[in-house]
């Protein structure tokens, strides 16, 4: 049954603007959805002082990655799917708060287990907001009966990735200003923020889709799948090798409970039967793993290979921003998926090629450029594959196939944190930044071979009647 939404303001109806986009709801979305992207980013800078507050090597620090990806990858589906069964208010306030709890334990955490649990805490909280702004956009097509998502996806994407590449730059002013601690209290204001707009402008629901249970058997299964190889790649000892065979237990596990049960965790017999989806899903993947990778592996070189500071750091990260808004804000009007994934492959093909240019004593001006260029598929990737899911999802679990979009996003993270803890498994060094490099640059060759036999990117097209969000 499909939801019925009514606008409303502390509690009072308020009617949604007649045959257009109702332009209130975008400002929830648009900073509900950059809680993720701006926890995720600011923290690539926060790795070596907080290893050095806590006495701990890389590869421990990099669970501040990891814990949050894992949360995010298990988190992401399953509210995702609840956005679709729910509606996406009560969703939306609930991960909210948890967030603005998660910047509290962070800020007073008196270890990095701790730590570690406030960035799980945090990965779950912002888990929330994407899948509701993905569910909004699609009712608010059907309400007003005209397929207007660009300018309103377009916002989404440019904000996220925007945010993203401002991290570390935000989170080195951050470090510099009050320590590493302020990078967790930020979100408190921003939790807050959070709640008074949604609590203003979403739409209340007065009936529901059908609810359904929740797969509990299968989320277990994934995480343990996840876990059990995420602490193999973060540590590969011999005495560690029964965890792979733990890890592939577990998937054959849950691929079998999954195809099963009547309510999935992961409908897996919808993505074998929806291959362009599916394909979309692999892309995002591929392409954000080389772009976490250069996230946190980048930044950690800036600090312990080049001998910036975080604030530092973060200043030499800022054009990766700048060139990733400037292509997202030129391009974001017009689809064109396939142009943009294969000019966002290519480019991340030649920056990693710069990294292996890079030393200790390389000049400024060359760091920059780097960052540059490798801004620019991060302003083309994300928002490529968002469109084209907008198009392929069935419009009944939209908020399920996007949460589903960013458990990609946070496998590609987990992979990239897994890369960084072994390449740089006694330090931040220039040999290490370059093995990290051709890593990156194997799997950036594989996304283009990926795009280029992909025609049915080239036929995406709107569903309804063309309009202005």
């Amino acid at each position: 049954m499909t939801s019925k939404p009514i606008r409303t303001v502390g509690g009072a109806e308020r009617a949604a603007p007649a045959g257009r986009f109702d332009r209130r709801l975008i400002a929830p979305m648009i900073l509900g959805s950059i809680l993720n992207p701006i926890n995720s980013s600011m923290i690539a800078v926060a790795l070596v002082p907080i290893g050095v507050a806590f006495g701990a090597p890389p590869s421990e620090t990099a669970w501040l990655v990891s814990g949050l990806y894992l949360a995010t990858a298990v988190g992401q589906p399953v509210i995702g799917r609840l956005v679709d069964m729910y509606g996406p208010r009560r969703l939306y306030l609930i991960g909210t708060a948890l967030v603005g709890a998660a910047g509290l334990m962070g800020a007073l955490a008196p270890s990095l287990g701790v730590l570690i649990a406030a960035r799980v805490l945090l990965g779950l909280g912002t888990s929330a907001a994407y899948p509701a702004a993905m569910q909004l956009t699609r009712s608010e097509t059907e309400r007003t009966g005209q397929d207007s998502p660009a300018g309103v996806l377009t916002a989404l994407s440019v904000a996220n990735q925007t945010v993203a590449a401002v991290g570390p730059a935000l989170g080195g002013f951050l470090i510099g200003v009050g320590g590493w601690r302020a990078i967790f209290t930020v979100n408190v204001p921003l939790s807050v923020a959070c709640l008074v707009l949604g609590a203003m402008w979403l739409p209340r629901t007065t009936t529901v889709r059908e609810r359904r249970g929740v797969d509990l058997p299968g989320m277990l299964l994934f995480s343990a799948t996840l876990l059990s190889l995420m602490y193999f790649l973060m540590s590969p000892r011999l005495a560690h090798w029964w965890l792979l065979p733990l890890a592939a237990v577990a998937a054959a596990g849950f691929a079998l409970r999954e195809l099963r049960t009547a309510v999935p965790f992961i409908d897996l017999r919808v993505l074998g039967g929806t291959v362009p989806l599916l394909v979309t899903y692999l892309r995002q993947l591929l392409g954000y793993t080389t772009l976490y990778c250069f996230m946190f592996g980048f930044a950690q070189w800036l600090e312990e290979g080049r001998g910036l500071n975080a604030a530092g750091a973060g200043l030499v990260l800022l054009p990766l921003s700048l060139s990733a808004l400037t292509v997202s804000g030129l391009t974001g009007r017009r689809e064109a998926v396939r142009g943009k994934l294969l000019v966002g492959g290519v480019l991340q093909v030649v920056g990693c090629g710069l990294l292996l240019l890079l030393h200790s004593d390389s000049p400024v001006w060359l760091l920059l450029a780097v960052g540059v260029v490798m801004g620019i598929p991060q302003g083309l990737i994300g928002l490529a594959n968002q469109n084209a899911l907008y198009r392929q999802a069935v419009p009944e679990r939209i908020a399920s196939a996007a949460g589903l979009l960013r458990t990609f996003s946070y496998l590609g993270a987990l992979g990239a944190s897994a890369a960084d803890a072994a390449f740089f498994a006694h330090g931040a060094d220039t040999a290490g930044l370059h093995e990290l490099a051709l890593f990156m640059a194997a799997g950036s060759v594989l996304l283009v071979l990926v795009i280029l036999p992909d025609r049915s990117l080239s036929t995406l097209t709107p569903t309804l009647s063309s309009g202005k969000a």
